[in-house]
């Protein structure tokens, strides 16, 4: 898990941000990204892929990079920015704003997947790079406890949708809820590309 980190570091570069998101797929909410320094030659034998890890395992392991870290920075876009720019360029520019909020200016990114970072900074894209980046998995663990949490607070505002459970992801639930309820604010709209009636909504992504 460190061999792209120490691969920049023998390229002359001292501080690593590794770069993920959280939340590109569901119907409602933010998308969530977050940046990552760790120290030198760091390493931990249960830092992986979020997706591979119990809620329970993230939010544990999102306390021990939060202490260990040299640096965490977190992006947000919310559902508005999402429909207003479509999802990708919302990612990245949440990864930018993920790298702005550091402690830190990296001199290297390591971006998970295949899209890089809209800055001047050295960069490389990895796919499945939360499996095969030490920075990068934890930035993973960062972003989806954050945007779970998130989730949670706006579970207590729309609780009809169960946002506690589904993390605004298109549950068999989630969509019967729609149909009966319409949509909420943090709905993303462009998620939704017809709708039948004021009551009923046909679901299909795009």
């Amino acid at each position: 898990m460190n061999y792209f980190e120490e691969r920049a570091r023998q390229r002359g570069f001292r501080l690593i941000a590794g770069i993920d998101e959280a939340g590109r797929g569901p119907l409602a909410g933010p998308v969530v990204a977050a940046a990552v320094v760790l120290p030198d030659r760091y390493s931990h034998p249960e830092i992986n892929d979020s997706k591979k890890l119990t809620s329970r395992s993230r939010e544990r392991l999102f306390e021990v990079i939060r202490a260990d870290a040299l640096a965490v920075g977190i992006g947000v876009m919310d559902a508005w920015a999402i429909d207003e720019l479509n999802i990708l360029r919302a990612t990245l520019l949440a990864m930018r704003e993920a790298v702005a909020d550091l402690q830190v200016v990296p001199d290297c990114l390591l971006v998970d997947g295949n899209q890089s970072v809209p800055l001047e900074i050295p960069q490389e894209t990895i796919v499945k790079g939360d499996a095969r980046s030490v920075s990068i998995a934890a930035a993973s663990i960062v972003a989806k406890v954050s945007r779970d949490r998130i989730m949670e607070i706006y579970h207590r505002q729309f609780p009809y949708y169960n946002f506690f459970k589904n993390k605004g992801y298109g549950t068999a639930e989630h969509r019967q809820a729609i149909r009966e309820h319409g949509f909420c604010k943090i709905h993303r709209r462009s998620f939704h590309i017809k709708e039948t009636t004021q009551e009923n909504y046909e679901l299909i992504l795009q």
